[in-house]
């Protein structure tokens, strides 16, 4: 029974970046340690040169500051000497032994999940030989590959990862933190309980993907006869139904220029959400809502945006944003004649101050508010018809204008009624729709991203070769090029969020603002599809 203090980890390895899987897990560790009024440690998993960087470090570390944690900093590469000392203790008990089998060779003789292995034929190396052998191994006296050093176990086990497994290899590379001190480097299931042990995890709780890898793990701390050996327990995976978890998926998508990089709205890194516009607190409360799975789970994109929405709903500035814009001309104002609007910046909270919106001459409202010929149950601006301007006058549509070349409507002519101004009080007559609008004197031209889910409905990804050309969504990514809005938005700053009266909530984009050049993101439409289920 284990008597010390609840300690947990989060091992990522620093090649590449984290997501909404990786966010799951460290919600697991971290939650535990805290009921518990444990610890809770980053790890970097960082023993193969080949693959690892410091700009993922870096990465990892601000993800995980951003998510709002700030857990003790360990890397699996301060380790190496004592991981080095307890290979060599296996090899002195005769529980492990150098091949010199090929990677090939090695397979063939693993067997199948329905044939047993069979022995290698170094597997009775003297204890003598063998430490002599890795000895060499350390001292860089062969050739990458060329030897590995593997437990003995048993060839036959049902569980394959039981079948005489690698413990340490031979790359000749250069590491990014240790150079090349290092020439031989442990493979995860063997330096990974030992980096648990020396950390004083009590809790190694992973994935359901490594349940199969418990035995060795436990057989690792066994033969090394450790004290209080902590414990491996799994939970279920999280996936997001439309969307790509998987790190090697996500490394196909952005090396085969399929996205717009790690960072890409639509995928469900980090990164990516950072960028989209979405906050901490919402992802925070997703992952409470999950609580600890038990099964590999796949979760509707909806409820993540439900309580993305949520977070955002009570602290959006309010603004009004026209994307496909029609010209309004109010005939009974004068061409030169404007007046500055004062509008609220939030609906409901009042605390959120108030903002001045110029009002014109020539507006621009949405094509979809106008049709000429009116369908059953439309109630938005219609010839003869009367609507509301958001925080400003009724008008009546009086008169269309067409191009002559195409018969399209170019501009529609309208007046407007002074006495309707809202706030005055007025009240004689009734409309049934409130229009936003922009002025198109002040209006501000900027571009919208509007975001979908990034794979087609009812994909299903195979463990490899997946044409993602013809997998991919071709609405996950709309561009609105010519968008209007309301001046105020020149003020609008990187850590700020909006709602766009109509449209949902958008936040300027990272990558591609500019002075000169406004760029917003939606981060969620303003519709809540998710409903929670009774008794949860």
């Amino acid at each position: 029974m284990c008597h010390r203090p609840v300690a947990t980890r989060f091992p990522p390895e620093p090649n590449g970046y984290l997501h909404i899987g990786s966010a799951y897990a460290i919600y697991v560790n971290h939650s535990i340690a805290s009921r518990f009024n444990g610890s809770f440690n980053l790890r970097f998993d960082d023993t193969n040169p080949l693959k690892e960087d410091m700009k993922y470090v870096q990465a990892i570390q601000e993800d995980i500051e951003w998510l709002g944690l700030k857990p003790d900093v360990y890397f699996g590469s301060d380790y190496a000497h004592q991981i080095i000392q307890a290979a060599k203790k296996l090899i002195a008990k005769g529980k492990a032994y150098v091949c010199d089998l090929t990677p090939e060779q090695m397979t063939e003789y693993r067997g199948t999940l329905t044939e047993a292995g069979k022995n290698s034929p170094y597997r009775e190396r003297s204890i003598e030989d063998n430490m002599s052998l890795f000895e060499q191994m350390i001292a860089g006296a062969f050739q990458t590959s060329e030897k590995v050093l593997r437990a003995k176990i048993d060839m036959a086990s049902p569980n394959i990862n039981l079948r005489d497994p690698v413990l340490y290899r031979i790359i000749h590379a250069e590491h990014y933190r240790t150079g090349t001190t290092w020439c031989v480097y442990p493979m995860y299931d063997f330096a990974h309980p030992i980096q648990d042990w020396i950390e004083g995890i009590t809790h190694s709780l992973c994935s359901s993907e490594f349940k199969d890898h418990r035995p060795l793990y436990e057989w690792v701390l066994t033969e090394l006869e450790v004290t209080e050996p902590p414990k491996q327990r799994e939970f279920g995976r999280l996936n997001i139904s439309g969307s790509v978890t998987s790190k090697r998926y996500v490394r196909e998508l952005v090396e085969g220029g399929f996205v717009d990089g790690w960072d890409d709205p639509r995928l469900p890194t980090l990164r990516g959400l950072r960028r989209r516009g979405v906050k901490p607190e919402g992802i925070r409360r997703f992952l409470a809502d999950l609580g600890v799975l038990r099964s590999n789970s796949m979760v509707d994109p909806a409820m993540l945006d439900h309580y993305i929405r949520q977070d955002l709903k009570e602290c959006c500035y309010n603004a009004m944003a026209v994307m496909k814009p029609l010209k309004v001309v109010l005939t009974n104002m004068p061409e030169d004649w404007s007046e500055q609007l004062v509008i609220p910046n939030h609906e409901r909270d009042i605390s959120m101050g108030q903002r001045e919106v110029p009002f014109s001459r020539e507006l621009y409202i949405e094509q979809e508010d106008f049709m000429e010929v009116p369908a059953p149950g439309f109630h938005r601006l219609s010839p003869g018809k009367e609507v509301r301007l958001k925080g400003a006058y009724f008008i009546k549509c009086e008169h269309v204008v067409k191009d002559s070349s195409t018969g399209e409507i170019s501009e529609i002519h309208c007046t407007y009624d002074p006495a309707t101004k809202s706030g005055s009080g007025f009240n004689e007559r009734k409309v049934k729709a409130t229009l936003h609008w922009v002025s198109a004197k002040y209006g501000i031209p900027a571009e919208l991203h509007l975001y979908d889910q990034l794979l087609k409905e009812s994909t299903e990804l195979s463990e490899s070769d997946n044409i993602w050309g013809e997998l991919l969504n071709p609405a996950s990514l709309i561009r609105v090029e010519n968008a209007i809005l309301e001046p105020y938005m020149l003020e609008a700053t990187l850590n700020r969020t909006y709602q766009f009266i109509r449209h949902g909530y958008f936040c300027l984009d990272s990558k591609y603002s500019t002075d000169s050049r406004l760029v917003f993101n939606r981060i969620v439409s303003l519709k809540d599809s998710w409903k929670k289920p009774m008794g949860s």
